[in-house]
């Protein structure tokens, strides 16, 4: 890796970092602004490094600092009925990833981009719920209302900001 590759990465994840702890608590899993973080770090670092990011990110709040919501960390946190959401981030932003690797050039990029996000949201929430409803026995429908659908709308939002401004910021860090 290029010293600009290590350094972009390390502020990518200095990012999640910042965002992972602002967070409101609506219901058992929080909605937080990690999930804008990760977008952005795929979309901007591409798969690997974008990847490379979240799971320095996971390292970080493993050995305790508060880097995730509400400004928690450790074991418990990332072994918890919320964990598998901060796990399921690592596919997020590879796929994320992918749609940014497939096509640099602008007029292709968004097109991309917005359809490897949503793939990674589904796969973020498919990863999560399961961890969810393993750790608190609760239904499949039960675990989707409370984890799933209050997430969404969220979630479209961040979607399309990352949409607009993930081209723009690419292109003024890979000049």
């Amino acid at each position: 890796m290029k010293t600009k590759d290590i350094t972009l990465t390390a502020m990518m994840t200095a990012l999640i970092c910042v965002a992972g702890p602002l967070s409101l608590w609506i219901g058992p899993i929080p909605l937080s602004l990690a999930s804008f973080a990760v977008y952005m770090a795929g979309a901007i670092l591409g798969a690997k490094r974008g990847t490379a990011a979240v799971a320095l990110y996971l390292v970080i709040g493993f050995c305790g600092i508060p880097v995730f919501s509400g400004f928690t960390g450790g074991l418990p946190r990332l072994a918890g009925v919320t964990g598998g959401y901060l796990v399921g981030y690592l596919p997020c932003a590879y796929l994320t990833g992918l749609g940014a690797d497939s096509s640099p050039d602008s007029p292709r990029f968004c097109r991309s981009l917005l359809p490897a996000m949503l793939l990674g949201t589904a796969v973020l929430y498919l990863v999560g719920t399961a961890w969810f409803v393993i750790l608190t026995g609760s239904s499949v429908s039960a675990a989707l209302s409370a984890c799933v659908l209050p997430f969404l709308p969220g979630d479209a939002f961040k979607i399309l900001a990352v949409s607009f401004l993930a081209l723009p910021v690419r292109k003024a860090v890979y000049r």
